[in-house]
Order: structure tokens, then C-alpha cells, then sequence
């Protein structure tokens, strides 16, 4: 009797494995990006040497962590970050600070974020957290351009400008101007430098089925207007979860936001997504 309730127990439980990897394979491809190309790192892919992130908001950075964290590890190249705001008008998950401290708080988190991704040189500007699109084309323009001019990147990682990966109007602003910039650059700047401006730029893309599902209007809206990725990588889960840790004012928010905890959601969304445009290409 105990044997063939053994029995029974041990089916019961392949059947229950089985129905639990049919799910999550099933909605995995909730997360895919079809027609990407998987490589190890995209850096390392196109070959690049220095590389320079643009980005609106203390942990932006999550969406680009195996970017980041390989271009480290796997290329050895030299990377740079800039974070547009301070990210003050964030809303805390949990509190961990007076809410008149949180730009203070924020933008500590997100240097020490980009310290334990290894990145060398990294800036938090000082924009009002969604007022980025009322700061003068021009001016942010010129200031990410100074910078790209200053790192010397030839890779250029950023936000897609019609969407911003999440409808964030920051996000979006800063990716057209770091796209604009990046242009005015390699336009201008006078060969006798050696240094001809960047060759690629990255955009950050978001799994589209999953934002047509799960994301509502805003997410239709992502999917939209955000072109197909053409690179596929690890997301380097581990370095997620210690960043989500790292922004402790910011820890729960994928529970917050997609009501289930940050570990189950990277055993779905295990892959970053990229659109890489060669810009002599396209000369």
C-alpha cells in the first residue's frame, strides 16, 4: 500500500514539474525578441573599446546591467554612465528616506550601483526627475555631446527616442538627444582629433509581446513605436537582483509594479534586447 502510494505521489509530482516547465517555457516567449541575433556580449560583439551609457534616471541602469557588467568582465572596455536626474520624484518601495532626501538617496544608489558593475566614470546630472523634456534641446544637446567628446565612446548606449523602453517622456527625451548628439558629433568634429565620433549606437528594446500583454496602454504604446531588436544577451540576473538590493528605496518596485517578485520576472525576462545601428553603415 505505501509502495503504490509512493508511486502515485512520484506521478503526481512529474506531472506537477512537468505542467510548472510547460508554463514557464510558455511564457518565456512572452519575453523573447524574435529575430535577434544571441551573442555573449554586444560589446564585445561589435568590438568596441569604450563605451558610454545615457540614461534619465537612477536604476535605468537595471535595463543594461549585462551590457554593462560584460563590457567589464567579458571586453574589458572602458565604460562610462550618465544619469540624467536625480530621480527625486520617485515614488519609494519601500520608504527608506524622507521624501525631500530621496534625489540625495537615489543618486547615491545609483553610484554604487554602477561601482559594483564595475563601470569606470560615472555622472548624475541634475535635471528635474520629469522635467527632462522642458530642458532646452540645445543645452542637453551640448552637454551630452561635450561628454561624448570627453569619453571618447564608440559605442553609444541609450533609449529608443519614440519610446523610451517604458513611455517614460525622460526616457524618451534623452535618448533623442543623446541620438541627436551623437549625430552633431560625428557631423563636426574635425578629423585631426583621431577621434571621429561614435560608430554604433545601442538602443535599449523591451520584449514587445510581453508589453502588448501584460503592459496595458502604455505598454501597446512601447511595442508600437519601438523598432525590432537585432542583438539578444544575458541580462546577468545576478547583478540584477543585487542592484534591485543596492537601490533599496527602489527594491520592491517589480512587485510594485507587476505584482510578483523581481526573481520570478528575471526567470522569465532573463535576456536583454538591443537594436544596434553601425552608423558608418548608414553613411
Amino acid at each position: 500500500m505505501l509502495k503504490r502510494i509512493a508511486i502515485i505521489a512520484g506521478i503526481v509530482l512529474g506531472v506537477v514539474a512537468i505542467v510548472l516547465v510547460g508554463s514557464v517555457l510558455y511564457m518565456r516567449t512572452y519575453f523573447s525578441a524574435e529575430g535577434a541575433k544571441s551573442v555573449g556580449s554586444v560589446v564585445g560583439e561589435v568590438g568596441a573599446k569604450r563605451v558610454l551609457g545615457v540614461f534619465a534616471h537612477p536604476d535605468d541602469e537595471q535595463l543594461v546591467t549585462g551590457f554593462f557588467s560584460y563590457a567589464n568582465e567579458k571586453d574589458g572596455a572602458f565604460t562610462s554612465l550618465v544619469t540624467g536626474t536625480k530621480g527625486e520624484a520617485g515614488h519609494q518601495v519601500p520608504t527608506v528616506a524622507r521624501q525631500d532626501d530621496l534625489g540625495i538617496v537615489r543618486k547615491a544608489e545609483a553610484l554604487k550601483n554602477g561601482f559594483a558593475l564595475g563601470i569606470d566614470d560615472q555622472e548624475v546630472w541634475d535635471y528635474a526627475d520629469g522635467g527632462v523634456p522642458d530642458v532646452p534641446m540645445d543645452e542637453l544637446v551640448a552637454r551630452i555631446a561635450a561628454k561624448i567628446v570627453a569619453v571618447q565612446p564608440e559605442l553609444v548606449v541609450t533609449f529608443w527616442p519614440a519610446s523610451g523602453a517604458t513611455g517614460h517622456k525622460d526616457h524618451m527625451r534623452m535618448g533623442l538627444a543623446t541620438e541627436t548628439a551623437v549625430k552633431q558629433v560625428r557631423a563636426s568634429l574635425a578629423s585631426a582629433t583621431g577621434y571621429k565620433g561614435p560608430r554604433w549606437i545601442a538602443y535599449v528594446i523591451t520584449p514587445p509581446n510581453g508589453l502588448r500583454a501584460f503592459g496595458g496602454e502604455t505598454g501597446k504604446f512601447v511595442a508600437d513605436n519601438q523598432p525590432e531588436a537585432t542583438h539578444a544577451m544575458s541580462g546577468n540576473i545576478d547583478a540584477k537582483l543585487r542592484g534591485w538590493k543596492i537601490h533599496a528605496s527602489q527594491e520592491h518596485y517589480v512587485q510594485a509594479a507587476y505584482g510578483f517578485p523581481d526573481w520570478l520576472l528575471y526567470i522569465l525576462w532573463d535576456q536583454e534586447y538591443y537594436r544596434v545601428v553601425d552608423l558608418v553603415g548608414e553613411n
